[in-house]
Protein backbone atom coordinates (compact mmCIF):
# COMPACT_ATOMS: atom_id res chain seq x y z
CA UNK A 1 0.00 0.00 0.00
CA UNK A 2 1.45 3.37 -0.87
CA UNK A 3 2.15 5.62 2.07
CA UNK A 4 3.15 9.29 2.19
CA UNK A 5 4.40 11.68 4.62
CA UNK A 6 2.57 14.38 6.20
CA UNK A 7 3.28 16.37 8.87
CA UNK A 8 6.41 14.36 9.98
CA UNK A 9 4.14 11.45 10.29
CA UNK A 10 3.76 7.73 7.93
CA UNK A 11 0.68 7.50 6.88
CA UNK A 12 -1.40 5.11 4.59
CA UNK A 13 -2.82 6.57 1.69
CA UNK A 14 -6.00 5.13 2.91
CA UNK A 15 -6.36 7.50 5.60
CA UNK A 16 -5.59 10.59 3.87
CA UNK A 17 -9.50 10.98 3.42
CA UNK A 18 -9.71 11.23 6.49
CA UNK A 19 -6.92 13.60 7.41
CA UNK A 20 -8.37 15.33 4.67
CA UNK A 21 -11.88 15.48 6.40
CA UNK A 22 -10.40 16.88 9.97
CA UNK A 23 -9.09 19.46 8.03
CA UNK A 24 -11.98 20.84 5.78
CA UNK A 25 -14.64 20.16 8.91
CA UNK A 26 -17.01 23.26 8.77
CA UNK A 27 -17.76 24.50 12.40
CA UNK A 28 -20.99 23.76 14.10
CA UNK A 29 -23.36 26.75 14.41
CA UNK A 30 -25.41 27.06 17.80
CA UNK A 31 -27.91 30.22 17.87
CA UNK A 32 -28.86 31.19 21.29
CA UNK A 33 -32.76 33.28 20.78
CA UNK A 34 -33.24 35.90 23.09
CA UNK A 35 -35.70 37.42 25.14
CA UNK A 36 -39.54 37.43 23.43
CA UNK A 37 -38.96 34.73 21.46
CA UNK A 38 -37.86 31.09 20.86
CA UNK A 39 -35.78 28.81 18.86
CA UNK A 40 -38.70 29.06 15.86
CA UNK A 41 -37.00 32.47 15.28
CA UNK A 42 -34.04 31.08 13.47
CA UNK A 43 -36.30 29.40 11.08
CA UNK A 44 -35.03 31.39 8.07
CA UNK A 45 -31.56 31.06 8.72
CA UNK A 46 -31.00 27.26 9.76
CA UNK A 47 -32.26 25.96 6.47
CA UNK A 48 -29.98 28.05 4.69
CA UNK A 49 -27.44 27.25 6.78
CA UNK A 50 -27.79 22.83 6.96
CA UNK A 51 -28.08 23.99 2.93
CA UNK A 52 -24.43 24.94 2.73
CA UNK A 53 -23.18 22.43 4.87
CA UNK A 54 -23.46 22.68 8.45
CA UNK A 55 -24.08 21.57 11.51
CA UNK A 56 -26.56 23.66 13.01
CA UNK A 57 -28.18 23.62 16.85
CA UNK A 58 -30.79 25.82 18.28
CA UNK A 59 -29.93 25.90 21.61
CA UNK A 60 -32.67 26.32 24.88
CA UNK A 61 -32.14 29.31 26.57
CA UNK A 62 -34.47 29.31 29.39
CA UNK A 63 -33.86 33.19 29.97
CA UNK A 64 -33.82 33.02 34.07
CA UNK A 65 -30.06 34.40 34.53
CA UNK A 66 -26.90 35.14 32.50
CA UNK A 67 -24.62 33.09 34.89
CA UNK A 68 -27.13 29.56 34.29
CA UNK A 69 -28.40 30.20 30.83
CA UNK A 70 -24.43 30.56 29.56
CA UNK A 71 -23.95 27.35 31.75
CA UNK A 72 -26.60 25.35 29.56
CA UNK A 73 -24.93 26.58 26.39
CA UNK A 74 -21.25 26.07 27.94
CA UNK A 75 -22.01 22.59 29.01
CA UNK A 76 -23.25 22.09 25.09
CA UNK A 77 -20.08 23.22 23.45
CA UNK A 78 -18.05 21.28 25.36
CA UNK A 79 -20.28 18.49 24.05
CA UNK A 80 -19.46 19.37 20.71
CA UNK A 81 -16.54 17.74 18.88
CA UNK A 82 -14.67 20.52 16.48
CA UNK A 83 -14.94 24.30 16.47
CA UNK A 84 -18.07 25.89 17.48
CA UNK A 85 -19.69 29.59 16.00
CA UNK A 86 -21.64 30.72 18.97
CA UNK A 87 -24.60 33.32 17.62
CA UNK A 88 -26.34 35.11 20.36
CA UNK A 89 -29.87 37.34 19.40
CA UNK A 90 -30.72 40.00 21.74
CA UNK A 91 -30.43 38.69 25.35
CA UNK A 92 -28.58 35.72 23.88
CA UNK A 93 -25.67 38.40 23.23
CA UNK A 94 -25.20 38.49 26.88
CA UNK A 95 -25.36 34.50 26.94
CA UNK A 96 -22.97 33.81 24.17
CA UNK A 97 -20.26 36.36 25.70
CA UNK A 98 -20.71 34.46 29.00
CA UNK A 99 -20.61 30.85 27.04
CA UNK A 100 -17.63 31.54 24.88
CA UNK A 101 -15.08 32.36 27.71
CA UNK A 102 -12.49 29.62 28.69
CA UNK A 103 -14.73 27.64 25.75
CA UNK A 104 -11.32 26.71 23.72
CA UNK A 105 -13.57 25.40 20.34
CA UNK A 106 -15.68 28.62 20.27
CA UNK A 107 -13.69 30.32 17.18
CA UNK A 108 -16.08 32.75 16.57
CA UNK A 109 -19.63 34.88 18.07
CA UNK A 110 -22.02 36.70 15.65
CA UNK A 111 -24.15 39.50 17.53
CA UNK A 112 -27.79 39.68 16.03
CA UNK A 113 -29.69 42.49 17.40
CA UNK A 114 -27.96 41.82 20.32
CA UNK A 115 -25.95 42.59 23.70
CA UNK A 116 -21.91 42.72 23.87
CA UNK A 117 -21.88 43.59 27.26
CA UNK A 118 -18.54 44.70 29.20
CA UNK A 119 -17.63 43.22 32.08
CA UNK A 120 -20.39 44.74 35.14
CA UNK A 121 -22.58 45.88 32.52
CA UNK A 122 -26.32 44.74 32.30
CA UNK A 123 -28.28 44.22 29.02
CA UNK A 124 -30.80 47.12 31.21
CA UNK A 125 -27.49 49.53 31.48
CA UNK A 126 -26.61 48.84 27.68
CA UNK A 127 -30.27 49.94 26.34
CA UNK A 128 -30.48 52.98 28.67
CA UNK A 129 -27.00 54.51 28.01
CA UNK A 130 -28.25 55.49 24.79
CA UNK A 131 -32.04 57.27 23.69
CA UNK A 132 -34.29 55.22 20.96
CA UNK A 133 -35.66 52.00 23.22
CA UNK A 134 -39.60 51.75 23.51
CA UNK A 135 -39.69 48.44 24.92
CA UNK A 136 -40.54 49.59 28.76
CA UNK A 137 -44.12 50.96 27.43
CA UNK A 138 -44.66 48.12 25.53
CA UNK A 139 -44.35 45.70 28.08
CA UNK A 140 -47.49 43.65 29.98
CA UNK A 141 -48.10 43.87 33.73
CA UNK A 142 -45.13 41.41 35.19
CA UNK A 143 -45.71 38.12 36.19
CA UNK A 144 -45.01 37.87 39.55
CA UNK A 145 -42.71 34.73 40.41
CA UNK A 146 -43.60 32.01 43.82
CA UNK A 147 -39.67 32.35 43.82
CA UNK A 148 -39.35 35.84 43.88
CA UNK A 149 -38.55 38.40 40.81
CA UNK A 150 -41.03 38.54 37.87
CA UNK A 151 -41.40 37.32 34.45
CA UNK A 152 -42.04 40.14 31.20
CA UNK A 153 -43.86 39.92 28.30
CA UNK A 154 -44.18 42.11 25.60
CA UNK A 155 -48.21 43.14 25.61
CA UNK A 156 -49.28 41.23 22.36
CA UNK A 157 -51.37 44.07 21.18
CA UNK A 158 -48.16 45.99 20.92
CA UNK A 159 -45.76 43.00 19.76
CA UNK A 160 -45.61 43.64 15.90
CA UNK A 161 -44.94 47.46 16.19
CA UNK A 162 -42.41 47.31 18.96
CA UNK A 163 -40.64 43.59 18.14
CA UNK A 164 -41.19 42.92 14.49
CA UNK A 165 -42.56 45.86 12.35
CA UNK A 166 -40.88 44.21 9.20
CA UNK A 167 -42.60 40.94 9.49
CA UNK A 168 -45.78 39.90 8.25
CA UNK A 169 -48.81 40.73 10.98
CA UNK A 170 -49.90 37.17 10.85
CA UNK A 171 -46.37 35.93 11.59
CA UNK A 172 -46.06 38.44 14.19
CA UNK A 173 -49.06 37.43 15.85
CA UNK A 174 -48.27 33.77 15.90
CA UNK A 175 -44.67 35.11 17.34
CA UNK A 176 -46.59 37.28 20.10
CA UNK A 177 -48.89 34.20 21.30
CA UNK A 178 -45.25 32.18 21.28
CA UNK A 179 -43.20 34.46 23.12
CA UNK A 180 -40.92 33.33 26.09
CA UNK A 181 -41.09 35.78 29.32
CA UNK A 182 -37.58 36.57 30.49
CA UNK A 183 -37.12 37.23 34.07
CA UNK A 184 -36.31 40.64 35.01
CA UNK A 185 -33.37 40.00 37.55
CA UNK A 186 -31.60 38.53 34.11
CA UNK A 187 -32.05 41.74 32.50
CA UNK A 188 -30.33 43.24 35.44
CA UNK A 189 -27.63 40.37 35.85
CA UNK A 190 -23.82 41.66 35.48
CA UNK A 191 -21.56 40.23 32.92
CA UNK A 192 -18.41 38.88 34.34
CA UNK A 193 -16.11 37.93 31.43
CA UNK A 194 -16.95 38.52 27.57
CA UNK A 195 -15.55 36.36 25.28
CA UNK A 196 -15.31 39.08 22.55
CA UNK A 197 -12.37 40.33 24.42
CA UNK A 198 -10.23 37.75 22.72
CA UNK A 199 -12.68 35.62 20.42
CA UNK A 200 -13.59 37.53 16.94
CA UNK A 201 -16.49 38.94 16.79
CA UNK A 202 -19.36 39.90 13.77
CA UNK A 203 -22.54 42.06 14.36
CA UNK A 204 -25.96 42.32 12.44
CA UNK A 205 -28.59 44.28 13.33
CA UNK A 206 -31.89 47.11 12.00
CA UNK A 207 -31.67 50.24 11.65
CA UNK A 208 -35.08 50.34 12.85
CA UNK A 209 -35.28 48.30 16.43
CA UNK A 210 -37.11 49.56 18.86
CA UNK A 211 -35.68 47.45 21.86
CA UNK A 212 -31.79 48.12 21.97
CA UNK A 213 -30.95 51.62 20.03
CA UNK A 214 -29.17 50.86 16.86
CA UNK A 215 -26.19 53.17 18.73
CA UNK A 216 -25.90 51.76 21.19
CA UNK A 217 -25.53 48.22 19.24
CA UNK A 218 -22.72 50.18 17.25
CA UNK A 219 -21.19 51.14 20.25
CA UNK A 220 -20.84 47.68 21.18
CA UNK A 221 -19.90 46.29 17.81
CA UNK A 222 -16.76 48.87 17.77
CA UNK A 223 -15.74 48.57 21.37
CA UNK A 224 -15.34 44.79 20.39
CA UNK A 225 -13.38 45.25 17.22
CA UNK A 226 -15.98 43.90 14.93
CA UNK A 227 -14.45 41.78 11.81
CA UNK A 228 -17.90 42.38 10.29
CA UNK A 229 -20.79 44.81 10.62
CA UNK A 230 -24.03 44.73 8.63
CA UNK A 231 -26.56 47.22 9.44
CA UNK A 232 -29.84 46.40 8.14
CA UNK A 233 -31.51 49.13 6.79
CA UNK A 234 -35.23 49.31 7.72
CA UNK A 235 -35.02 46.10 10.17
CA UNK A 236 -36.42 45.51 13.11
CA UNK A 237 -35.11 43.85 16.28
CA UNK A 238 -35.79 40.40 14.89
CA UNK A 239 -34.03 40.98 11.41
CA UNK A 240 -33.07 36.76 11.73
CA UNK A 241 -36.66 36.43 10.89
CA UNK A 242 -36.85 39.50 8.73
CA UNK A 243 -33.81 39.02 6.44
CA UNK A 244 -32.56 35.56 7.28
CA UNK A 245 -30.41 35.53 4.35
CA UNK A 246 -28.01 38.12 5.06
CA UNK A 247 -27.80 36.53 9.07
CA UNK A 248 -27.27 33.77 7.12
CA UNK A 249 -24.44 34.82 5.00
CA UNK A 250 -22.83 36.66 8.02
CA UNK A 251 -22.74 33.79 10.33
CA UNK A 252 -20.90 31.79 7.26
CA UNK A 253 -18.28 34.61 7.10
CA UNK A 254 -17.33 34.17 10.55
CA UNK A 255 -17.44 30.54 10.18
CA UNK A 256 -15.25 30.87 7.32
CA UNK A 257 -13.14 33.04 8.75
CA UNK A 258 -9.21 32.12 9.14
Amino acid sequence: MKKLIAGGLLLAASALPLVAQAQTAKPTIVLVHGAFADSSSWNGVIPILQRDGYTVIAAPNALRSVRTDADEVRDLVKSIDGPVVLVGHSYGGSVISEAGEGAPNVKALVYVSAFAPEEGETALGLTGKFPGSTLAPALAPPVKLAGGGNDLYILQARFHDQFAADVPAAEAKLMAAGQRPIADTALGEATTAPAWKHVPSWFIYGDKDKNIPPVAMQFMAERAGSRGTVVVKGASHVVMVSHAAAVASLIEKAATAQ
